[in-house]
């Protein structure tokens, strides 16, 4: 993984954070979030896509269509997902549950069934960066002012280990789709967020419960707008960075280097919200760091 790939994914994973941190305040209406945030999103991605099909370098077509559209099923299933999570289990336990389970998914998908194969180096280097993570994920007993209840523990973990299978399914999905379908991550990131409103739109219409959720997402719009555009922008920047990093190194290292994003996300939970174990989890990061390097070298 050269230099610059690298800077693309940790980019991302600092964006990532700042975006779970803002989705973390709205509560309770998970739905009509996710649908207000993708919507928006999709808006603000029209006038590029329009510009890109104009220009002619990447041409739409319903294969690219049906390709994003298979990952705008992963992405709302992952979205709606991770706030029920948040409904239901605290931030520091589902975040990095999640992040930490969904690259070892990659990682064993993409080298025991898409052939690849990192270089020892970087193999190394990649779950290292895992077992910094699950560093920043421990907390000794008394830690904290309010430390996690068993249940909530559960919960989270539970939470974490599904939404973890979820970013696994849309990573390797999109990762074949930007290299072997779409020439454009950005036009392919585009047309998936037009899926998803599409398909969301839809579910608020026609699904039971719609009558809520419309309501649910008015009072988005009227009482969460700064978290809805926060989200709307950060989240697509995120990922489509990574997209781009997906074209130029394997999937099995990108995957963990985003992960990166649970250090940048417990350091700012510590700062925001007065979260305990700063120590242990400053050597989390450190690890990570390492493992960094290590792909990097590799």
């Amino acid at each position: 993984m050269t230099f610059p790939v690298l800077g693309l994914v940790l980019l991302a994973s600092v964006a990532h954070a700042l975006w779970n941190l803002a989705a973390k305040s709205v509560t309770g209406k998970g739905y009509a979030f996710v649908l207000a945030y993708h919507g928006l999103s999709a808006i603000l991605l029209v006038p590029i896509a329009i510009i890109i099909i104009a220009s002619g370098s990447q041409p739409l077509n319903w294969t690219l269509v049906g390709a994003a559209g298979l990952s705008a099923v992963f992405h709302i299933a992952y979205s709606v997902a991770l706030q029920s999570g948040y409904d239901h289990a605290p931030l520091g336990v589902v975040y990095p549950t999640a992040r930490g389970t969904g690259p070892v998914v990659t990682i064993i998908i993409a080298v025991a069934f898409l052939g690849e194969r990192p270089t020892l180096l970087e193999a190394v280097g990649a779950f290292t960066v895992i077992a910094g993570i699950a560093v920043v994920t421990i907390r000794p007993r008394g830690g904290g002012k309010a430390p996690t209840s068993g249940s909530g523990l559960r919960r989270g973990l539970a939470w974490g280990g599904l939404i973890g299978v979820f970013i696994a399914s849309y990573t390797l999905w999109d990762d074949f789709a930007v290299n072997h379908i779409s020439d454009s991550p950005l036009l392919y990131f585009a047309v998936s967020e037009a899926c998803v409103g599409l398909l969301m739109t839809a579910g608020i219409v026609g699904l039971p419960g719609g009558a809520s959720r419309r309501a649910d997402f008015r009072s988005i719009l009227r009482e969460h707008k700064r978290a809805l555009v926060t989200v709307a922008i950060l989240s697509p920047l995120a990922y489509v960075l990574v997209l781009y990093a997906m074209q130029q190194a394997p999937v099995a290292l990108v995957a963990p280097v985003r992960e990166t994003s649970i250090i940048v996300g417990t350091l700012l939970a510590w700062w925001f919200f007065g979260e305990k174990n700063v120590v242990l989890k400053l050597l989390g990061a450190l690890i990570v760091v390492s493992g960094i390097g290590l792909i990097a070298l590799g």
